[in-house]
């Protein structure tokens, strides 16, 4: 119960990842803030927590919409009257089609930006009045593996997962003194029940043959590490971005 009575915010938490997050933070105790576009299938993910016990509400938000943001992180203060931790986690991803830095069209590029860099910035600038307030917080950003290995014919969300990184860092210089924890995760190969078109079939076995260890990813090899930079048993550490990469790189 390392988030008894903590108030919890995760984007993108009607699927995948995020979903698995929301119900892990409710298990020990924390009152989760499922945030998504889609707001049935948040709806969802808040019943099944509710069936467990545990305490929930959904929000239906565009993280790349300020004015949404806003509202949102406001209606979860007034409902449950703090913010203790933010997870950003939405991110456009699954649905993206590979092709060369020549083909992506200003419209995809400013789409995926939008999204996966502004909407980080956007949730960050919501909640920082609040945390600051408490002199406590944690937010914790997920980046990708794909900043390292420059992954090809990906380059808008290359260069969105890299703003994550930066502005992590950026954040925690300035949040810092009051007492703001910001730390990123850069994961690879998770698989999910999210359909992909970025990696096929056959390409996964040349994939787990550059890693470490020999295996894919599960939404539970996330849920450690992100409650972890979550709770206070990562005091100390700000300004970092953990690999959760199956050792594909060292650093």
């Amino acid at each position: 119960m390392r988030f008894k009575d903590q108030v919890i915010i995760i984007t993108g938490a009607a699927q995948g990842i995020g979903r698995a997050y929301a119900h892990s933070f409710a298990a020990e105790g924390g009152k989760v803030a499922v945030v998504d576009m889609n707001l049935t299938k948040a709806e969802n993910v808040v019943a099944e927590i509710v069936t467990t016990g545990g305490t929930a509400q959904a929000f239906q938000v565009d993280v790349s919409d300020k004015t949404t943001v806003f509202a949102m992180v406001q209606a979860v203060n007034d409902l449950w009257g703090r913010v203790d931790v933010l997870i950003n986690n939405a991110a456009i991803f699954s649905t993206l089609k590979m092709k060369p830095f020549e083909q992506i069209e200003p419209e995809e590029w400013d789409a995926v930006m939008d999204v996966n860099g502004r909407g980080v910035f956007y949730c960050a600038q919501a909640v920082s009045p609040i945390m600051r307030a408490q002199k406590a917080g944690k937010i914790v950003n997920i980046s990708s593996s794909v900043v390292v290995t420059g992954r090809a014919n990906y380059a808008h969300y290359v260069a969105s997962k890299g703003a994550v990184v930066a502005l992590t860092r950026a954040l925690a210089t300035e949040l810092g003194e009051d007492g703001i924890n910001v730390n990123a995760i850069s994961p690879h190969g998770i698989v999910t029940e999210m359909p992909r078109d970025t990696i096929k079939p056959e390409q996964w076995e040349s994939i787990i043959a550059s890693q470490t260890l020999k295996r894919k990813g599960s939404v539970e090899d996330m849920i450690g590490v992100t409650m972890f930079l979550a709770s206070t048993d990562s005091q100390y550490m700000t300004g970092q971005t953990l690999n959760v990469d199956a050792g594909l790189r060292f650093n």
